[in-house]
């Protein structure tokens, strides 16, 4: 990790600095939204524009970065990002505010793409792997920390507006001043949906489901905790906990996937988070809020590596050259159910209260596992070689992607070269 950190550290450094700004706005909206009297479903409508901006950034801003270079998309959509985070507290209005999200998710996928580019340029292939794990450690990083410093602000004030717009602004600094030099912009050919649904059903059916999920996690954790009577501090520590779940069980799930059948781990892990959101459903009036965060740690630790899970269990259907048009495709499915998780979530939330937010992830990590189960009797499984490859499902874009599958295609032509050289 050590050369690494010496070659990539402004970015590191960047990438630390915007995801604790980006982790901070989430949660604040959701929060700010109620003290300006928005509905849930008008929140609910809000939040999902930044996951319709983000699948909009995903498909156009590879061409941008083909037309105008990496620096001039880096700088500008950097710029856009901080003029849109200051003035959410001046025009508290449902449809600028949906727009503003709308324009935050298109120019955060773009900046992360940008800057995945940037470490991908700087990092020797053999180094790629650690260097991919290393990012999504420092993201969940900064994350977590965006919880402690909005938990120590004041949602219904200016400041926190403005320290997010402030650490988003300095992100770039580091990254923009070192001399690294850029490399041309790739990305894979498409594949049809028709083609991918005919490799992996499960990939594609699971990760449509996981969309709504993660859009629920890490979009209306804001909303639902004020709906439940949450003080900030507690918003902040639940969002830390699933982020915290997130961190520590990726690599033991994918330990597991690389040496059994992954369609048992994936209804697994689906059904134990599936079970965690029922107790919480279910939990009896007046439950301490430690059993809260001990359910939102099951919940986010099983949901989140199932995004790996299900992108290396389809890989293994695949041939090398076709993975990463597949991975491409999967995150575009993935993008569409994450648009329609936190609307369809906000009518929940009006029609069974606060309780409706456990009860849907639930739903849909239970309907993973179940279809898990079902496409089971349908084929033999197929033959893994490793390749898990941890990934942070809210800010996965089309080179983090590519990164994975790279990673993936490695393992696997690992032992036909070994035994070559025997």
């Amino acid at each position: 990790m050590i050369p690494v950190m010496r070659q990539s550290w402004p970015l590191f450094i960047g990438m630390f600095m915007l995801m604790v700004g980006n982790g901070i706005q989430g949660t604040l909206l959701g929060v700010r939204g109620g003290l300006e009297g928005f509905s849930t479903d008008q929140m609910s409508i809000v939040m999902a524009g930044y996951f319709g901006g983000f699948l909009l950034g995903s498909q156009l801003v590879p061409g941008l970065i083909r037309n105008v270079g990496h620096v001039r998309v880096f700088a500008a959509l950097g710029s856009t990002a901080s003029a849109c985070l200051i003035l959410f507290p001046l025009l508290p209005y449902t449809a600028v505010w949906i727009a503003l999200r709308v324009l935050l998710g298109f120019c955060f996928c773009g900046v992360y793409i940008v800057a995945e580019s940037w470490l991908n340029s700087t990092t020797r292939n053999d180094m790629r792997g650690r260097a991919l794990s290393l990012y999504i450690f420092v993201q969940m990083a900064g994350i977590v920390a965006a919880q402690a410093l909005f938990g120590a602000g004041d949602a219904g004030d200016f400041s926190l507006f403005v320290i997010v717009s402030v650490l988003v602004s300095m992100a770039f600094a580091p990254v923009l001043l070192s001399a690294v030099p850029v490399p041309p912009f790739e990305s894979a050919k498409p594949m049809s949906l028709r083609r991918l649904w005919n490799a992996s059903p499960l990939g594609f059916v699971g990760l449509f489901l996981l969309g709504g999920v993660y859009a629920a996690m890490f979009g209306m954790v804001g909303v639902w905790g004020s709906l439940a009577g949450l003080g900030q501090g507690q918003i902040a520590a639940f969002a830390a906990t699933t982020y915290l779940g997130a961190a520590i069980c990726q690599m033991p799930v994918g330990w597991l996937s690389d040496r059994m059948d992954r369609r048992r781990v994936i209804a697994a892990v689906a059904a134990i988070g599936a079970v965690a959101c029922l107790v919480a459903t279910l939990r009896p009036e007046g439950t301490g809020f430690t059993f809260i965060l001990g359910a939102a740690f099951v919940m986010g630790g099983m949901a989140n590596p199932l995004y790996a899970l299900l992108l290396a269990y389809t890989n293994d259907y695949l041939e090398t050259e076709e993975m990463a048009a597949a991975s491409a495709r999967l995150l575009f499915v993935n993008g569409i159910g994450a648009i329609g998780g936190p609307i369809l979530l906000g009518r929940v939330l009006e029609w069974i209260g606060p309780r409706g937010f456990f009860a849907f992830v639930g739903a849909l990590l239970g309907a993973v596992a179940l279809y898990a189960l079902w496409r089971m009797t349908r084929r033999a499984s197929a033959d893994s070689d490793g390749g898990y490859v941890p990934l942070a499902p809210s800010t996965v874009t089309p080179v983090t992607i590519t990164t994975a599958v790279e990673e993936y295609a490695d393992a696997a032509e690992a032992p036909e070269e070994a035994e070559r050289a025997a």
